[in-house]
């Protein structure tokens, strides 16, 4: 558990440090801001040793646009390219907060309700540790003291073991069940995939519909995020290889696609993650997500208080959102990782600026010393300066 524990916690830590929408008002100025931003990519994956990247942006007046570098497949030299789609680990959290939020602008949910309130009457519910005292803001804050399952030893043994497991939400919860919590609920932090696949299960019983059938009505469709899709199962179209090295602990390998398909099933994410894109799209939905077009405006203010945070120095943790202070001003965003793939974005609202990036490797130590998160810091000073 230990080896695992510091693979991914090195994902965390590391973390927490397309074609053109519209055409735009000044082509030449357009055009300037493209090349210096591509050039800064290209000195990024010159001094690193990642295979390939993407990063998208979006400027204040609403143009987007997406960028790339190096390969998509390291061993047959293809060409990155802006729109190609990677796993994006844990921003997808964004949208399982997002359609909580629109469930309460509803009224059909409380962010202070306790989970028993839904989910009280399941067998297997007391057998959660703080069953009774969580509530809906603890899931979405990381403050129920439910503990990540995919950290358990059991479960990556069995997970390597059994790769093609489609895995239901009870089967992730029983890697806790009857364990003591690290702290009573509401009375610590610990990011924690376990609180959104429960946040899940109480979508799914308020709306009687599969997540991902409501996410892609009121996000995927409506919002024209074309590039972004759900991770149902072990094949995902246009989804390009990831390497996750050879200390992967979820199934051991580099090279996180064998012959069209994952080596092990990406749909365990579920509302923990779960969702393949691209880094226009990501860029895109963060700006809409911060800016309270995604759902009621009027809710920001609490998604947007935050509680301190594991992820450095006085970064905090709002409702699916990581508060960083940058040089660039405070941002809001999110980092995501799985085997294979690191993502970031951020939305600086001082300057109305999304930025996401995108990496086809989780290994840690491939970055030239410098973060994808510092990279999106970076580009949004330069942008700035435009």
């Amino acid at each position: 558990m230990k080896n695992v524990y510091s693979f991914v916690l090195a994902i965390v830590l590391l973390l927490a440090g397309t074609a053109d929408a519209q055409q735009p008002a000044s082509a030449t100025r357009a055009d300037s801001l493209r090349l210096d931003i591509q050039a800064k990519l290209n000195e990024w994956h010159k001094a690193g040793k990642f295979p390939g990247a993407t990063l998208g942006v979006v400027l204040p007046n609403g143009e987007s646009f997406g960028l790339a570098v190096g390969y998509s497949d390291r061993d047959a030299k293809t060409p990155m390219k802006p729109d190609d789609r990677m796993l994006a680990g844990s921003t997808g959290k964004t949208f399982a907060a997002a359609l909580t939020f629109q469930l309460v602008a509803d009224g059909k949910l409380n962010f202070d309700d306790k989970i028993e309130k839904y989910l009280g009457k399941e067998p297997w519910f007391s057998r959660l540790p703080n069953a009774k005292d969580v509530t809906v803001r603890m899931l979405l804050n990381h403050t129920s003291g439910l503990v990540r399952y995919e950290f358990k030893k059991e479960f990556t043994d069995f997970l390597t073991a059994n790769p093609m497991k489609v895995w239901t939400p009870e089967e992730r919860l029983a890697y806790l069940f009857d364990a003591k919590a690290p702290f009573e609920a509401g009375k610590g932090w610990d990011y924690s995939d376990t609180n959104y696949i429960v946040l899940g299960m109480i979508i799914e019983r308020i709306t009687g519909k599969k997540f991902y059938d409501e996410a892609r009505k009121r996000f995927i469709k409506k919002l024209k995020l074309n590039g972004t899709v759900a991770q149902e199962g072990p094949v995902i179209k246009g989804v390009i290889q990831g390497y996750a090295g050879a200390a992967n602990p979820f199934g051991g390998k580099d090279a996180m696609i064998e012959n069209g398909k994952f080596v092990v099933n990406p749909q365990l994410e579920w509302t923990g993650g779960g969702w393949a894109s691209t880094s226009q799209d990501l860029a895109r939905w963060a700006r809409m997500y911060f800016e309270g077009k995604a759902f009621d405006a009027k809710l920001l203010p609490q998604v947007l208080d935050g509680v301190e945070a594991k992820l450095g120095p006085n970064v905090k943790y709002g409702l699916g959102v990581i508060i960083r202070p940058t040089q660039a001003g405070t941002t809001y965003g999110h980092s995501g990782f799985f085997p294979g793939y690191v993502t970031d974005m951020m939305y600086f609202p001082d300057k109305k600026i999304a930025i996401a990036v995108q990496v086809n490797t989780s290994v840690p130590g491939v970055f030239g010393g410098k973060s994808p998160a510092r990279m999106l810091v970076e580009t949004a000073e330069l942008v700035g300066k435009q």
